[in-house]
């Protein structure tokens, strides 16, 4: 069987431009930006993640209104494995996700929940986007948190959310 250059290219291209999804979804998780959490999928996608199952217009506001009731967030990315089949790709992403929470009487806690999301990708009007996803949870922790490292170094250059994130505003001091 030969070579085909070109069909290598299209493959590549759209694993490229899948993982760019994966990846705008757990930055706009990450930075509150909902407007770049759901450019990660179609239209027409349907998401499941356990605490609620609707539409991605449905899922993104949800995911904003919980996470924006939290200090902050990571989500970070392990393996994503993509079986492409013609236009459209199924996928398995790793993640491990931490959470800033309170608990009932305002203590800082550290919630971490790690899973997998089960995709489903499509390639619409040239775009590859998530047009399926269901997050399985696979273990979770949830323990008392100490900020002390914070307190006694205020000047450590932090995370923000809503558009102040330093990789968003680029404020270099020269």
């Amino acid at each position: 069987m030969a070579f085909d250059l070109e069909a290598e290219i299209r493959d590549l291209a759209a694993r490229r431009d899948i993982t760019d999804a994966v990846h705008r979804y757990m930055r706009g998780l990450d930075r509150l930006d909902a407007e770049l959490q759901r450019g990660a999928f179609h239209d027409d996608a349907w998401v499941d993640c356990g605490l609620m199952s609707g539409t991605v217009g449905e899922f993104v506001a949800f995911a904003q209104d919980l996470l924006a009731g939290m200090e902050a967030t990571h989500h970070f990315l392990g393996q994503v494995r993509i079986e492409l089949d013609g236009e459209s790709a199924s996928g398995e992403c790793y993640f491990q996700a931490w959470h800033d929470t309170r608990d009932e009487d305002g203590n800082p806690r550290d919630l971490f929940i790690s899973g997998r999301y089960i995709d489903e990708y499509s390639c619409q009007n040239g775009e590859w986007r998530i047009s399926r996803r269901k997050l399985i949870t696979d273990w979770v922790k949830d323990d008392p948190a100490d900020r002390g490292f914070f307190a006694q170094n205020p000047t450590t250059n932090r995370g923000g959310r809503r558009g102040l994130d330093f990789s968003e505003t680029r404020d270099w001091p020269c």
